[in-house]
């Protein structure tokens, strides 16, 4: 279908409700329908509802037209939320968003320029993958994939189909964040040694009975690549609200905060130790699991990783959330402040709660020169990924930095599970003489589902 056809089938389509067969010019803003990105978004969920919608609705030159989303009330709320901003928006009522059971048939309409992926961890890889090779250009939250095997399956893919996707690790467009990383690779603390991240751990949880299956649900594809297991509301998500799901604390979806946090941190610190492109040579971990109930994530934990820059960098939950550089001439903080992306994000608080500081004021009154290391500037995350689209600004968090981060992170869990000094390769992608860390690379897919059956 041609978009003038596509929005010939709209006006038809809005005047059987009732409404003015002609697509007011207020839809479209300063940007004309030629230049109009049309956005299908998967996962109509929590992080898309308080996040992904409205940090890309708010950017006149994107445009929702689809929804997706494997619970079939989850997709006609989403359906309905973006409708009902458009209506406020443009003081018209709105009706024109489709919606697909199955995200793949989306990825059919030729019509649809991007997608917004919002879906659990489990789900990410492998979507965004067949968008790629869909030609679709790709928002997909973080962590970037379940395993690393799946990140460098999406990377290659990627590469391959050149279609542009930025990874939802939008701390890098929070200013304070960027003005560490600059200050820090520009010697405002002279040698960096130490990085400290603080990143709290999950609670272990109650027993929960099989329950029957939503007949919203379908199941069977949630679960996806991942092992079938029987259903039970705390496992999945929550089927009268957008609170927060309990598959972020289930291993089979997940890693818990280490994946679920530890991608932005991990991301944030890379951007200021210059290792984006690379990764720890050791690493070694302890961490708490649950010995009983449902969830099974790791709760406290430290971790240490080691670089051959020689920074030694330490993460757990006994520090401040946020990042601490130290140099031989003094530190550093970032943190998010008081800032959430979603309502049950951690927030600093009290004392903890300033986003920028340092051992010295004057440090973070120094000016970075027209000669020294710039690091790209963004305002906002989802607007500095549709402006790459256009060809209007350099991408800030593309797939190979994105993948990196997310390395971090699995590498720090498989210590964890193995309770030992770990030797990481990063430009192998594998431990060195360890057939049974490297064991945990990858994870079995259940047929039909999962990266291994993707046809590239």
């Amino acid at each position: 279908m041609q978009r003038r056809d596509f929005m010939k089938t709209t006006a038809l389509a809005t005047a059987a409700f009732g409404f003015p067969t002609i697509v007011p010019a207020s839809v479209f803003g300063k940007n004309a329908p030629s230049n109009r990105i049309n956005i299908g978004q998967i996962g109509c969920g929590r992080i898309a509802r308080e996040h992904d919608m409205p940090g890309t609705w708010q950017h006149e030159m994107a445009q929702f037209v689809a929804v997706s989303d494997v619970d079939s009330k989850r997709m006609t709320d989403g359906k309905k939320y973006i409708e009902a901003y458009y209506t406020k928006r443009n003081g018209t009522p709105y009706v024109d968003i489709k919606e697909y059971g199955d995200y793949r048939e989306m990825l059919l309409n030729k019509d649809i320029d991007a997608v917004v992926i919002s879906t659990p961890d489990h789900w990410h890889s492998q979507p965004a993958m067949e968008a790629a090779l869909a030609g679709k250009h790709i928002y997909v939250q973080k962590p970037t994939s379940l395993t690393i095997k799946e990140g460098r399956q999406l990377v290659d893919v990627v590469k391959k189909t050149g279609v542009v996707l930025q990874l939802g690790t939008q701390q890098r467009s929070s200013e304070q964040f960027r003005v560490a990383a600059e200050l820090v690779r520009n010697g405002r603390i002279g040698k960096l040694h130490t990085v400290k991240i603080g990143l709290p751990g999950d609670p272990s949880g109650p027993d929960a009975p099989t329950m029957p299956v939503p007949s919203n649900l379908n199941f069977d594809m949630w679960l996806g690549s991942t092992p079938e297991v029987p259903y039970t509301e705390i496992g999945v998500h929550p089927q009268n609200d957008y609170s927060r799901p309990g598959w972020l604390r289930l291993e089979n979806y997940g890693a818990g905060m280490i994946t679920g946090w530890g991608q932005h941190h991990f991301d944030s610190a890379a951007w200021g130790m210059d290792t984006e492109l690379t990764g720890p040579r050791y690493v070694e971990a302890v961490a708490e699991f649950p010995r009983s109930g449902l969830w099974n994530v790791h709760g406290d934990f430290m971790v240490k990783a080691e670089y051959d820059n020689g920074i030694q960098m330490f993460t757990s939950g006994g520090y401040p959330n946020g990042i601490r550089y130290e140099g031989t001439e003094g530190w550093i903080w970032v943190s998010r402040g008081n800032y959430q992306a979603s309502s049950s994000d951690p927030v600093a608080k009290g004392n903890n709660a300033k986003a920028l500081d340092a051992s010295d004021p004057k440090i973070l009154q120094s000016v970075i020169g027209p000669d020294e290391i710039q690091l790209i500037r963004s305002t906002e995350h989802h607007g500095n990924w549709l402006g790459a689209i256009q060809g209007n600004n350099e991408l800030l968090s593309p797939v190979e930095i994105g993948h990196r981060a997310c390395s971090v992170c699995l590498v720090s869990h498989i210590a964890m599970k193995m309770g030992r000094r770990l030797e990481w390769d990063a430009a192998k992608e594998e431990f060195v003489n360890d057939n049974e860390a490297n064991s945990h690379l990858s994870r079995p897919q259940r047929r039909p589902w999962g990266t291994d059956y993707v046809k590239v």
